[in-house]
């Protein structure tokens, strides 16, 4: 029996069976009908719904493929495993150094691929007239709690007090934002582990201010009005599939899903879910409103998962070869 579960830990804890898990891209190796097991992931909130849509492909072939995959935030991702009690990981930030210190601990190996590329979005309330664009600097004065006002972030702008969202400590984007935004500083917000909560804040806030990857921005465009990023030469940009895919976006990013490599070698069924993730080429990606890499990285990244199952094929071979040699020498 097929199934496959997709877990969000929101406020309400609340979770969502999806379908099961299988392949038919047309593009993946082997057969559906041959193929069985179970895989566990978890992880990124935001690469959530890329794992959802590829799941719904990947069931029509895969039938007999358990996968579960928990939206639990990148941080809280990682640490299942870390622990060892997950297949891979999401991620909407790449791996830390002190995560790579526990998994050398564990010795646990571990495998990174891209799967797409992300704008992390600011929006302000939609009736918000006079916010059109914003700097890093501006941005953390106000997720600083340095700037109270908007009067404090531009002379010309109301002296009304800001109401600033944040997603939480849980989320990659969380991360991501300390990092390119605060200079590892801390953020001063209302801090939620469920995006939509912060998209409906803003929302409901006239003078509201949050930041989540791209699709949630695309997903309530009519409801919330996106702000341009300033760089320090003028320059403005805004998140588009173009600016986001080559970079030019100053809050663009990559989002991951990271393998135990062990897990990946031992696992017909991961290595299908694997096969399956690459030779989509983002297509799930954009179907779930983020944006593809070039082509060319998902046919690289696939060179290289070859690879890595080819190790473990060829050790599978060799161990026949010695088995049959023991019997003629017998």
């Amino acid at each position: 029996m097929k199934k496959w579960q997709l877990f969000g830990t929101t406020v309400l804890g609340a979770s969502l069976l999806l379908g099961a898990c299988g392949g038919g891209n047309g593009d993946s190796e082997g057969s559906g009908e041959d193929v069985s097991g179970e895989v566990k992931g978890d992880g990124s909130s935001t690469v959530g719904p890329i794992i959802e849509k590829l799941n719904e492909k990947f069931s029509e072939e895969y039938k007999d493929v358990e996968l579960s995959s928990g939206t639990a935030g990148t941080g809280g991702g990682f640490e299942k495993f870390i622990s060892g009690s997950t297949d891979f990981s999401n991620a909407s930030r790449p791996i830390k150094d002190e995560e790579k210190d526990k998994l050398e601990d564990e010795n646990i190996d571990y495998n990174e691929f891209k799967i797409a590329q992300d704008g992390v979005t600011i929006t302000v309330n939609k009736d918000n007239d006079f916010v059109d664009e914003l700097s890093k600097d501006q941005l953390k004065d106000i997720y600083s709690g340095k700037a109270k006002t908007w009067k404090d972030v531009d002379s010309d702008w109301p002296d009304k007090d800001i109401k600033a969202f944040s997603p939480d400590q849980s989320h990659g984007t969380f991360d991501f934002f300390t990092e390119e935004v605060m200079d590892d500083g801390d953020i001063e917000a209302d801090k939620n582990a469920d995006t939509n909560v912060i998209v409906q804040s803003v929302e409901d806030n006239e003078q509201g201010i949050g930041y989540f990857g791209y699709n949630f921005y695309e997903q309530n465009k009519d409801k919330l009005k996106e702000v341009k990023i300033k760089d320090e030469d003028g320059k403005t940009t805004e998140p588009t599939e173009e600016t986001i895919q080559d970079g030019s976006y100053a809050l663009s990013r990559p989002l991951f899903i990271y393998t135990n490599e062990e897990k990946l070698k031992d696992n017909k069924a991961f290595q299908e879910f694997m096969k399956f993730v690459l030779d989509d080429k983002g297509k799930s990606a954009e179907e779930a409103g983020f944006v593809a890499l070039p082509e060319k990285d998902y046919t690289e990244q696939k060179d290289e998962l070859d690879k890595i199952i080819g190790d473990s094929d060829d050790s599978e071979d060799d161990n026949s070869e010695d088995d049959n040699s023991e019997e003629e020498s017998k």
